[in-house]
C-alpha cells in the first residue's frame, strides 16, 4: 500500500480494506515517511507511530509486514539514527506488526554482517531489492535472513520508466531465474517470503508476478479466468 507512505489512514478506511478482501489476503503497508528516521533533523513522533500501528492492527490476520523505506540520499553515516529507530519499533508479541526495512544507499550493504546483526537483534527483515542496488550484493545478503520472514521487491532500473502498463514490455527472464533460485534458498530458511513487483520492473506487475509464480512451481491465476474488475476496492 503506497498510500500509507504519505499518511496514516483513517480508521474507517482500514476497516473497509479488511472487510472487502477474502480470508488469506495480506496487506503490506508502508510506514509513513514522516515516521521514519529519514527526514533531517527529524525524530519520529512516538505517539504517531503508535497510532499508525493501532490502525494497522485493525487489519487483524490480514496484516502482512510493514515496510520502512529509506531514500537513496540516506546513508550509513546515520547509523545511530537507524539503531535508535529500530529500538523504538513496536514488535511481536504485543500486537505490533512485523517490520522490514529498505535501504537504497549502497553504503548500507557494505556494512554486511554488522547490518545483519543489527536487524537480527531487533527482529527486522532486510528488504531485498532488485533494480536499485547491485544484484550480487543482494544475493549475498539474501541467504542470511534476519527474522522469521523474507521481503523482496522487484523495482525498475534507475532511469527506466514506462508509460503503458498494460503488458510486459521488457524481457527479464535472466533476473527472474536468478531470483527464483534465491527464493528457493530463502524458503529453506524462513517459513514465509513476501514478494512484490513494481510496474516499472517489466511494464506490467501482474504479468511479472505470474512469471515468477511459474518459475517457483506455483499456479498463477490467469486474468481471463477472472471477472472484470470495476474498481480496486
Amino acid at each position: 500500500m503506497d498510500s500509507t507512505y504519505h499518511a496514516t489512514p483513517p480508521e474507517h478506511v482500514v476497516r473497509a480494506w479488511a472487510e472487502r478482501v477474502p480470508a488469506g489476503f495480506s496487506f503490506a503497508l508502508k510506514l509513513p515517511q514522516q515516521l521514519t528516521p529519514e527526514p533531517l533533523p527529524h525524530t519520529p513522533d512516538l505517539a504517531q507511530l503508535e497510532l499508525f500501528c493501532a490502525r494497522a492492527a485493525l487489519l487483524g490476520d490480514k496484516l502482512g509486514p510493514v515496510l520502512v523505506q529509506l531514500g537513496p540520499e540516506f546513508g550509513p553515516e546515520r547509523w545511530d539514527a537507524v539503531a535508535a529507530f529500530l529500538e523504538r519499533l513496536p514488535r511481536l508479541p504485543g500486537g505490533g506488526p512485523r517490520w522490514a526495512i529498505e535501504f537504497r544507499q549502497r553504503g548500507w550493504l557494505g556494512a554486511g554482517p554488522k547490518l545483519l546483526e543489527l536487524l537480527h537483534t531487533h527482529g527486522v527483515a532486510l528488504a531485498l531489492v532488485e533494480g536499485q542496488l547491485k544484484r550480487e550484493e543482494m544475493m549475498e545478503l539474501a541467504i542470511h535472513p534476519t527474522t522469521e520472514f523474507a521481503y523482496v521487491r522487484w523495482l525498475g532500473a534507475s532511469g527506466k520508466k514506462f508509460e503503458d502498463f498494460s503488458a510486459i514490455q521488457v524481457n527479464r527472464d535472466r533476473e527472474l531465474s536468478v531470483w527464483a533460485m534465491a527464493l528457493a534458498a530463502l524458503t529453506a530458511r524462513v517459513p514465509a517470503v513476501y514478494g512484490y513487483f513494481s510496474n516499472h520492473f517489466q511494464g506490467h506487475a501482474p504479468g511479472s508476478a505470474r512469471e515468477m509464480q511459474r518459475l517457483i512451481g506455483a499456479n498463477p491465476v490467469e486474468p481471463e479466468t477472472l471477472r472484470s474488475q470495476t474498481s480496486l476496492f
